[in-house]
């Protein structure tokens, strides 16, 4: 720790601290463009000028100047810094003057209005005359993509879009050519980003070099409602902003949770906004002759009670999607338990996770923010990038730090970061165990090695053998202790582990999602839309938001609400508890999915005992406490691995496939996006493209 003196008043800080962080730790307010706190510093704005006494006779820039770097007094007093003097005053209302040499004056017409840095900043250090009376250049705006529009006369070249695509997202695509007065922001070769995280640079710009191009010219901020809540398209659970402008979302953007997201997300979670107001189903159908025919309420609820009555329960089955939330579920077990079916699952076709093996055998139990505390990484089966965007850029900020070795069992493919591919075939992991494959030693070396099991492991004809070899592994190297379990599991949709916590999966006696298609007479899809269709035999009732496979499937279609229609508990894939809420209405005559099966209850004679949100949550949290527990974790118990090791079984020779073949289209929201679907043709041309980063 260092004292150092802000505008008369001694503070002290942690030595390393820039100058900058020092004056905000004090209380002092310093302007700043290219300065970030989880950017390299690069110096090039010089906004953030402060006077230091003692050194030289001249502004300093405060994000480039450390704290260690200041000399102490005649008689050893703490350094001083000044905030609010003159000097300092002069030199930030030259350097704004400075920036705004060549700027335009876009603000009417700029997306950016309202919420920026620059206009921001003007106001406080601005000056009231221009003294350049020469013309302001010009720079031609480069295409980059569907995602990011970029409008270069009004960049102010502060590089946090370089740094960012660099540093962050693991792509060298975004740079700095020429000097002076020809220099600008590239990609050299015009051609679009790559990332799944480009979206980001958006909320970096402190301008308006870079807005959204989907969102371009719809609306200002001020005309918004912003709503917190929670991302569904993964189960990272990234903490979002969802603003409407009456019925419609307009645009998603991030918020800050340290432990989650930090305060990114992914191009997916950001744009998929378009399709939630496209291929919507906005009222019920009934399908008579062969055709699905728009019906109402009571003759849909009708048509399901006549054909239930004719079937045994034993024949009935239900299948929850990806996007489904706690309560929707829990809703939908009690009308199955009210049938008198066993028929339900949340999982996909032979997947092998249960709840029986224990919480930590379906978890991410490391924590997404402890990847960071990690020495050593085993991924089994997953492409993390295109899986969980978030998290590998999580995966890829401790990769940066070194000493990090990353095996992969798994297809070889561009993760961001160097790693060694050790062989697609499954048996790779027992080569690991029996200690043949060399890449074991770099494992029992680490403290804290880290095992991640991905999707594409847990539904093959070998996957209980696969997980019990996995398990075992993490227990020799010791990736299972008192103080650390290094054991996770990779979900994919945002329903998984919710519905894994509530006993959505079939008991004794009940069918799992394979058998319910191939067997049921009568199935309930909770918009359910990942499965192969062809096999769904029977009468098919579809609750869901959008005209994508189910509602094809359906012989009665009951519409639904969408995440940002309604409020709703998700745990991710660590297993935190999270709330997302309604941030607009559902069109039409669309309900919320637990409002649907209790109203459906009610038809068939035998209501549910819940008649609000409220007490349906009440049942949640009375049969499963730490459902409660908003934004935190259930402790898992590192037993539930010891007990997974024990298993029995053989791995077969198939080689692990990534479970997510496209990136931007894996549900029924994001296929109903225009812009996921251009993007998703566009990352199908240039994937011949894509640099190979495996060794």
């Amino acid at each position: 720790m260092a004292k150092i003196v802000i505008d008369g008043n001694e503070i002290e800080v942690p030595d390393h601290y820039t100058l900058l962080q020092a004056c905000e730790a004090a209380g002092a307010e310093v302007p700043r463009f290219c300065f970030h706190e989880r950017l390299s510093i690069a110096g090039n704005c010089r906004m953030c000028l402060v006077e230091v006494k003692g050194g030289p006779p001249k502004p300093q820039a405060s994000c480039a100047v450390g704290v260690r770097d200041c000399r102490p007094g005649p008689n050893g007093e703490p350094p001083e810094v000044l905030t609010k003097s003159a000097m300092v005053k002069k030199a930030r209302e030259g350097v704004m003057e400075f920036l705004l040499i060549n700027h335009p004056l876009d603000c009417p017409i700029c997306d950016q209005g309202g919420e920026c840095d620059l206009q921001d900043q003007a106001m406080a250090y601005g000056i009231n005359k221009d003294r350049f009376v020469e013309n302001k250049r010009a720079v031609v705006d480069k295409y980059i993509g569907p995602l990011v529009r970029t409008k270069m006369t009004r960049c102010i070249h502060c590089t946090r879009c370089v740094r960012f695509t660099t540093e962050i997202a693991g792509i060298s695509e975004l740079g700095l050519l020429g000097r002076g007065e020809d220099a600008q922001i590239s990609t050299y070769m015009e051609k679009a980003l790559t990332s799944e995280l480009q979206g980001n640079v958006i909320d970096l710009c402190p301008v308006g070099a870079l807005t959204s191009r989907p969102y371009q010219d719809t609306a200002r901020p001020w005309e918004l409602n912003k709503t917190e809540s929670i991302d569904v398209m993964d189960a990272v659970g990234s903490n979002i902003r969802v603003d409407a402008r009456g019925r419609e979302v307009m645009r998603i953007m991030p918020r800050l949770n340290e432990a989650v997201n930090e305060e990114w997300i992914s191009d997916k979670t950001r744009f998929v906004w378009d399709g939630l107001r496209t291929q919507r189903l906005d009222q019920p159908y009934v399908r008579k002759n062969g055709k699905l025919l728009a019906a109402g309420w009571n003759e849909a609820f009708e048509a399901i009670k006549t054909k239930i009555a004719d079937i045994k329960p034993a024949r009935i089955g239900a299948i929850a999607g990806d996007l489904s939330s706690v309560e929707d579920m829990f809703a939908l077990k009690s009308l199955m338990g009210m049938i008198g079916s066993k028929n339900f699952d949340c999982r996909e076709p032979g997947n092998v996770t249960d709840p029986a093996n224990g919480r930590a055998s379906y978890l991410f139990n490391t924590t997404i923010d402890g990847i960071e505390e990690s020495d050593a990484l085993l991924i089994i089966g997953s492409d993390p990038r295109i899986e969980a965007s978030i998290l590998n850029a999580r995966i890829r900020k401790r990769s940066k730090k070194g000493d990090y070795p990353i095996g992969v069992v798994g297809e070889v493919s561009d993760l961001r970061y160097n790693y060694t591919s050790l062989g697609a075939e499954a048996g790779i992991v027992k080569d690991l165990l029996s200690g043949k494959n060399k890449f074991v030693s770099k494992l029992k070396r680490a403290k804290k090695p880290m095992i991640i099991i991905g999707q594409s492991a847990l539904n093959r004809s070998d996957s209980e053998a696969l997980l019990k070899n996995a398990a075992e592994l993490a227990v020799q190297v010791k990736a299972v202790s008192k103080d650390w379990n290094g054991f996770n599991v990779l979900q994919m949709a945002a329903s998984r582990v919710g519905g894994l916590d509530i006993g959505f999966v079939p008991p004794a006696g009940g069918n799992a999602t394979a058998a319910i298609m191939e067997s049921s007479d009568l199935t309930f899809l909770l918009g359910a839309d990942e499965l192969d269709m062809s096999s769904l035999k029977g009468f098919v009732v579809y609750i869901g938001t959008h005209g994508d496979r189910g509602a094809h499937r359906a012989d009665v279609i009951l519409p639904a609400s969408t995440y940002t229609e309604k409020s709703g508990i998700y745990v991710n894939t660590e297993g935190r508890v999270q709330m997302g809420n309604r941030a607009a209405f559902a069109p039409g005559d669309a309900k919320e999915d637990w409002a649907i099966i209790r109203a459906l209850s009610a038809a068939l004679d035998n209501a549910l005992p819940f008649n609000s949100l409220g007490q349906l949550r009440d049942l949640v949290f009375a049969e499963y406490p730490h459902l409660a527990q908003f934004d935190s974790i259930d402790k898992s118990d590192i037993a539930d691995i010891t007990a997974l090791a024990s298993k029995t079984g053989k791995i077969t020779k198939q080689p692990l496939t990534s479970a997510v073949k496209d990136f931007y289209l894996t549900n029924p929201i994001a296929r109903a996006s225009r812009v996921m679907a251009e993007c998703s043709a566009l990352a199908r041309d240039q994937g011949g493209e894509l640099m190979d980063a495996a060794e």
